[in-house]
């Protein structure tokens, strides 16, 4: 019988080839070789492949039952059963390929039984020390007792460990889709809980070290102890990949959420917001006066940390302006508040109220120091909102890591070009000393104007640095960056700037230019393009230089 007429021969002749070959566009490479067009049997194995790639078991299901089976169902009766016996022969090839467990693949399936049996007594009978010593040493350690406590450990964490331990090591990995989905749903727990991963794979390897002190106490042949040893060394690493895949996409999607939520939280009129608060903070500090003034050592004074303002900063404003230094500062200050300068003013009170005076003008200092704070901050989330540097309205830099490492991605799964220019201008601290800031600002603005309109609207501005632009030219080649790059210089050598004082000057700028050539970090491609204009300006200024 053929190969054509033989699903079996076929599957390995279509499926075989495309299961090694990668990306998709290799793939379709792999079918268009084919002598003869595939049968319907092959026409599943081909979709089959194609959706497959390096993916988990878990996602192959998914997406082997949305593309595979309309076809497998469109299928004459005739070829129904042949087909059905190269489709799931496949699928099984493809999802051992899948698993990665290439140890446990490689151990015979007698054998595979044996350690399923050796490792899963092991767990049975040490189950409840394995737990204790895992817990016991997660309370004593600094970072991970802030997520557990004992009441919840034995309440609840206690019988989940218990119930994971006794599943991993006696798991079906044949049919590895519930296993992987058990994984991956404790993955996306811990993100959601914000654990960090390293406690996870710290918890891991202690666990490894107790089940593997087990296996080394048994009284039986040196071989299969070894081999139990790494086959359950192979199956907790491989439970804990999936757990960190989920952890960080569920990571991710969480981060993008809260972001989504903090830029719509600061879009609901960041002006309101501000009045209200610094409103807050001057209501507070007129109460605690008016106390000091009227109930002179009778009350004890509100803390500011419990105020209306207080509690704003904590909440809310840890949300919109999370990783803000200016936001530390202004908890700096309140801390300092409720735990110097309050209880201070009281002890002064009770015991010399000549003091209290001097201690109030402290206190209003410090709140006159909250009120720049409070402007600063808002002023700088306003500036964040719009996304754009206020003096050129070019691109914040704080969005370039986004921006630049989307668009590697997509030149890398796309094999398009991708290029970008450092531009600065030549012999900026001179124009400062001479026409000030104020004309700095006017050269900066009008290079940045410049450049906006030389590239398309496609292509990505960023402020870079002090004098520095860095432009992000999407499916540009090097050849055409440093076209475009070499246009803006001459338009700057061929014209003058208009100064503030009606003066006219001459500006030139030097440009460095690099284009992707598949490293992954976009921080490499900066720096090529970065060693590039530090050649232009070496060599005179007033130049293009590739990288």
């Amino acid at each position: 019988m053929s190969a054509r007429e033989d699903p079996q021969a076929e599957a390995a002749r279509i499926l075989g080839p495309l299961m090694e070959s990668g990306p998709p566009q290799q793939q379709r490479t792999a079918v268009s070789g084919l002598r003869t067009p595939p049968s319907p049997a092959g026409r599943v194995l081909i979709v089959g492949g194609g959706v497959s790639g390096r993916r988990t078991a878990a996602e192959f299901a998914k997406r082997w039952a949305k593309a595979v089976l309309p076809i497998y169902r469109s299928l004459a009766p005739s070829s129904y059963r042949p087909a059905r016996g190269a489709l799931l022969q496949a699928r099984e090839e493809a999802a051992a390929d899948m698993v990665e467990l290439r140890y446990w693949s490689s151990v015979a399936r007698e054998q595979r039984d044996d350690v399923k049996k050796i490792l899963g007594s092991i767990v049975r009978e040490h189950v409840d020390a394995l737990v204790s010593s895992f817990y016991g040493a997660f309370l004593q350690h600094p970072e991970a007792s802030s997520f557990l406590s004992h009441s919840v450990v034995q309440e609840r964490l206690s019988h989940s460990l218990r119930g994971w331990l006794l599943k991993l090591l006696e798991a079906d990995l044949e049919n590895a889709s519930e296993f992987e989905r058990r994984q991956i749903h404790i993955g996306e727990v811990h993100a959601r809980i914000k654990l960090p991963v390293h406690l996870v794979l710290e918890g891991a390897s202690l666990l490894k070290i107790e089940i593997g002190r087990c296996v080394l106490d048994l009284d039986i042949d040196a071989s299969l102890k070894a081999t139990a040893l790494l086959m359950m060394d192979e199956i907790i690493d491989y439970a804990m990949r999936l757990m960190s895949e989920a952890y960080v996409a569920g990571a991710r999607q969480h981060a993008h959420t809260d972001e989504a939520f903090r830029l719509f939280s600061i879009g609901q009129d960041i002006t309101i917001e501000r009045e209200t608060q610094r409103a807050a903070l001057m209501e507070w500090s007129q109460d605690v006066l008016f106390s000091l003034v009227t109930n002179a050592g009778s009350m004890r004074l509100e803390s500011l940390g419990t105020s209306q303002f207080g509690l704003w900063v904590r909440h809310r404003g840890g949300l919109l302006f999370q990783g803000s230094p200016l936001l530390k500062s202004i908890e700096a200050v309140i801390t300092r508040i409720d735990t110097s300068i309050l209880p201070a003013i009281d002890t002064a009170q009770a015991r010399d109220p000549s003091a209290v005076a001097k201690l109030i003008g402290t206190l209003q200092a410090a709140i006159e120091e909250l009120r720049f704070l409070l402007t600063d901050i808002f002023q700088a989330a306003a500036e964040l909102e719009a996304g754009r540097d206020p003096l050129t309205r070019t691109l914040n830099r704080k969005f370039l890591p986004s921006v630049l490492g989307r668009e590697i991605a997509l030149a890398s799964r796309n094999d398009t070009p991708l290029s970008v220019v450092l531009i600065d201008v030549d012999h900026f601290k001179a124009i400062n000393d001479r026409f000030g800031h104020a004309g700095g600002d006017v050269v900066l603005r009008q290079v940045a104007d410049l450049i906006l309109e030389t590239v398309r609207g496609s292509d990505f501005v960023f402020r870079y640095g002090g004098e520095e632009f860095l432009i992000v030219l999407v499916e540009t080649s090097l050849e055409n960056a440093l076209s475009l790059t070499e246009r803006v210089r001459k338009q700057f050598s061929d014209h003058d700037i208009l100064m503030p004082d009606r003066s006219r000057m001459t500006v030139t700028v030097s440009g460095g230019v690099a284009s992707y050539d598949g490293h992954p970090d976009y921080e490499y491609l900066i720096k090529r393009a970065d060693e590039a204009l530090y050649r232009s300006k070496a060599g005179g200024r007033n130049r293009v230089t590739a990288g």
